[in-house]
């Protein structure tokens, strides 16, 4: 909202210095005469009959002090000024820095040099501030081009299935109707993770209290006939393990590790085992899996929107849209947890999950 303009703070750190300093020279005259000039004799005569008295004093006294005091009123606004300048020289960068990010550019950064102040740690704590900024920034646009990418694809071949329709009437309508629905249910979920993603990043969910070891037994439930369709088998042990947060956002977050370790574990008669158990104030839950080696460099990236392993493209019905990971990765991150992904020696991967646990 707009505000009057009032005095600059380098103008009134100026003021007090000046005003400091003046008052501190009248109590310094102020000390002389109480101390010294009143005890003076109004008429004395000393050696000769020739010897200064109070009026002399006085009358010498009291342009020398005006003199003084003027001296050290611009005395303390010059010198003011300059050291406020310098004390404030930080907090301009800083402002300029602020500035500069308001206009769209996040790449800027304070690197104040020196010793460490309260200013140095503004700067610091500035700098880290851009530097997430420009990074969740980047993230969101790269997400936002991959979604914009991924929801058109679907689009796209509905848009080409119905110009065939069109063109060959005699085409087998039921073959067409269920390619277009198996592309609207892979758009429908696309959505869906979206939205859901969009929740656990906000964060605006209601906690409760949830027991992990029935999260994981649910999710096993469910995707036990995918597991026996692939020769699978699917092990749930561990004891109760509570944690605070939306059992919604939990049972996805679960769901999607299981479902990730069932589709990627590749060879026949594989296994994936979900583990929960707690370990002081933490709870864990891990989710481990056999299947193909993983390279160490691919397993960073599996975090990230649409990115789908060393599959890149799946043409079954659990193909997924490339969110499995990032959203697991999201909900952790909006339950004040840590994800960890480690390649297992002998193939497959492991995933281990850590949230803060409740009595």
């Amino acid at each position: 909202m707009p505000r009057r303009p009032g005095l600059s703070v380098r103008l009134k750190l100026t003021l007090s210095y000046a005003g400091f300093l003046a008052v501190a020279g009248a109590l310094l005259l102020a000390v002389v005469w109480v101390f010294l000039l009143r005890y003076v004799p109004d008429n004395s005569q000393g050696l000769l009959g020739i010897s200064p008295n109070r009026y002399l004093l006085v009358r010498i006294f009291t342009p020398a002090a005006a003199v003084a005091m003027a001296f050290l009123l611009v005395f303390g606004l010059v010198g003011g000024w300059i050291l406020a300048g310098r004390m404030l020289a930080p907090l301009t960068r800083i402002t300029d820095a602020a500035r500069t990010a308001g206009n769209g550019s996040l790449s800027h950064r304070i690197r104040m040099e020196g010793r460490q102040d309260e200013f140095r740690e503004l700067a610091d704590a500035f700098d880290t501030m851009l530097q997430q900024l420009e990074s969740h920034v980047a993230e969101q646009q790269r997400f936002a081009a991959n979604a914009s990418h991924e929801l058109r694809t679907p689009l796209a071949i509905s848009q080409a299935l119905l110009d065939v329709a069109r063109k060959d009437p005699t085409r087998d309508r039921g073959e067409l109707l269920q390619r277009l629905q198996a592309v609207n249910t892979r758009a429908i979920g696309l959505t869906e993770a979206l939205l859901l993603l969009g929740r656990s990043d906000r964060g605006n969910f209601t906690r409760e209290s949830v027991d992990l070891s029935l999260v994981a037994e649910e999710a096993a439930e469910t995707l036990l006939p995918l597991a026996e369709q692939r020769g699978i088998t699917l092990d749930v042990t561990g004891g109760a393990t509570r944690t605070g947060g939306s059992a919604e956002l939990l049972l996805r977050m679960v769901t999607n590790l299981v479902q990730n370790a069932v589709v990627h574990n590749l060879p026949a008669d594989g296994t994936v085992t979900v583990h929960t158990e707690e370990q002081g104030d933490t709870s864990v839950v891990r989710v481990e899996n056999t299947g193909p080696p993983l390279p160490p460099e691919l397993v960073p990236t599996l975090t990230e929107p649409f990115q789908r392993g060393t599959q890149r493209v799946r043409t079954d019905e659990h193909a997924g849209v490339g969110l499995g990971l990032a959203l697991v990765h999201s909900v952790v991150r909006a339950h004040d947890g840590t994800l960890d992904l480690v390649p297992r020696p002998t193939g497959g991967l492991l995933a281990t999950v850590r949230l803060p646990s409740t009595p």
